[in-house]
């Protein structure tokens, strides 16, 4: 059993949940504030197209490869200490941010952030765990998924109007007082509870699987400057599968592994998992690729990028509480294929849209997205939770965050690139063959002069047409991605459901014996 104090009363279990929702509403404002202001950014800190992309990335890879560690050791020393320290440094590296005085200072800290930040997300999710048994549970999950949600709603308009009031280094203000609010609420409702089980962090696990995904995020966003088949980018690829391979042999042995490998066994574990990575392509990836589209393309106004952004946003202030509602009468499977399907549907809807055409175009097929992803949305952490015992939360929560934020940073990072060589393609075939790569780098970062100036040969309208092709490919083949995912999620997540209580009690087990 966990190791908690007494049981607490309605009021402090409604402090505990809004300090982890203000703890949450800060995460998002992170990367939709800093990809609103990217261009700007650019102006202000100079540096290549790759140091702008690790702007957003150097966040979401160390997000992403820190959870499952940071909940391994909420778990094993403590998770309102372990949150307590996460917002904490969160708030600091926030302030930081804002003084940065280049890009590469802003980029250390943006990865930096990305640590703090998985350490208040992992532990602050585990501690929710404790707090609510059964439906409670769910409906607490579904409050934080809005809670999210509502950061990243405004996140843009927010960052809009504090860019054009007072410049982009304002952004972080919000951040910075969402998160002092959740450090004061945690400080004063949250109790200390740990994993009695819990051996200590398995450092060699984390450092294997940290390492492993950096590198192959690194070799994504290298390959289109340089070439897949280039000796750096081809020797990080390299590097990231041994480090992979490594992690997964020390997962096997260790009696407490920081990713128990056997629960992939279980249909029901694996179509969360799927889950979890499914809006990384269907909805993230637009969260920062669209602001960089409608303010350094097509040229509209930090304030007009951020009011069209809320269309992509707004189902998430409301329709996760509505899906868990719904599982009063269909299987969270139904719940969340259906969902994906209609995501899908509004991808495709957006790749009829032209670049450069009505900005209101694209209203409608960005709700329908949001609207999709709003459904799995609210019931993806309850089901993360369900599928290993309550003493585990924190690995739970940190094996399930993982593959969302990792699945985020990766599949932004290939997007990226699958988007800047889908541009080269286009732009080579117009005539800009000598200097397509690095047009198209520019154009994926925003930088409409520096592309043309890259390539006078062609002009800005060739420049347009070009983007918007390759724009337009990019959406059919995230829409048939999603396609795909709708249908494996659904088949996954309505087998085992009897049986997904069970799996992991055996684990359970099977892992206090091999300690015994």
């Amino acid at each position: 059993m966990t190791q908690t104090t007494t049981r607490p009363n309605m009021a402090q279990q409604a402090l505990v949940l809004l300090s982890v929702c203000l703890a949450a509403a800060a995460m998002p404002l992170t990367f939709t504030g800093p990809a609103v202001a990217l261009p700007v950014i650019g102006r202000a800190l100079g540096g290549s197209p790759i140091a702008l992309n690790w702007v957003t990335n150097a966040f979401m890879l160390t997000f992403g490869s820190s959870l499952m560690a940071a909940g391994a050791l909420a778990d094993a020393y403590g998770r309102k200490r372990v949150f307590l320290v996460g917002v904490g440094a969160f708030v600091v590296l926030s302030m930081a941010l804002a003084v940065a005085p280049d890009i590469l200072w802003f980029d250390l800290g943006r990865a930096a952030q990305g640590v703090a930040a998985a350490a208040a997300f992992s532990s602050g999710m585990a501690a929710l765990a404790q707090e609510f048994d059964g439906p409670a549970r769910i409906r607490a999950f579904s409050i934080v998924g809005t809670s999210f949600g509502v950061g990243l709603a405004f996140g843009p308009i927010a960052s809009g109007l504090m860019i054009d009031a007072f410049g982009w280094r304002s952004i972080f203000g919000l951040v910075v007082a969402l998160a002092v609010l959740a450090f004061a609420l945690g400080m004063r409702a949250l109790r200390e509870s740990r994993d009695p089980e819990a051996g200590g962090l398995d450092w060699s696990g984390a450092i294997s699987f940290t390492l492993g995904l950096a590198l192959f995020t690194y070799g994504v966003l290298l390959a289109p400057e340089r070439g897949w088949t280039e000796p750096t980018v081809m020797g990080l690829l390299a590097g990231a599968v041994a480090l992979f391979i490594a992690f997964g042999v020390i997962e096997r042995r260790v009696a407490r592994p920081m990713l128990d490998l056997t629960l992939f066994r279980y249909p029901r574990f694996v179509g969360v998992q799927l889950l979890a990575a499914a809006p990384a392509y269907a909805f993230v990836v637009l969260l920062i690729l669209l602001p960089v589209r409608f303010i350094g393309i097509e040229g509209l106004s930090e304030i007009a990028a951020g009011r069209l952004m809320i269309a992509l946003s707004a189902p998430l202030l409301v329709l996760p509480i509505a899906a868990g509602l719904l599982t009063r009468w269909f299987s969270p499977a139904t719940i969340c294929g259906v969902g994906l399907l209609i995501a899908a549907l509004g991808l495709f809807w957006l790749s009829r849209i032209s670049t450069g055409g009505e900005s209101m175009g694209v209203v409608l097929p960005m709700v329908l997205i949001g609207t999709g992803i709003s459904l799995p949305w609210g019931l993806m952490d309850g089901l993360a939770v369900s599928v290993v015992p309550k003493e585990r939360a924190g690995m739970a929560t940190g094996i399930f965050s993982t593959t969302r934020v990792a699945g985020e940073g990766v599949a932004l990072a290939v997007v990226s690139a699958v988007l800047s060589a889908l541009t080269a393609g286009h732009l080579a075939a117009g005539g800009a063959a000598a200097n397509a790569g690095a047009a198209a780098q520019r154009l994926v970062t925003g930088d409409l002069a520096g592309a043309t100036a890259a390539t006078p040969q062609i002009g800005q309208a060739m420049l347009l047409q070009g983007y918007g092709a390759a724009f337009t490919t990019l959406l059919l083949m995230l829409c048939a991605v999603t396609v795909v995912t709708a249908i494996v999620v659904f088949v996954f997540l309505g087998r085992g459901m009897e049986q997904a209580s069970e799996p992991a009690e055996k684990t359970e087990e099977r892992l206090c014996a091999s300690q015994a």
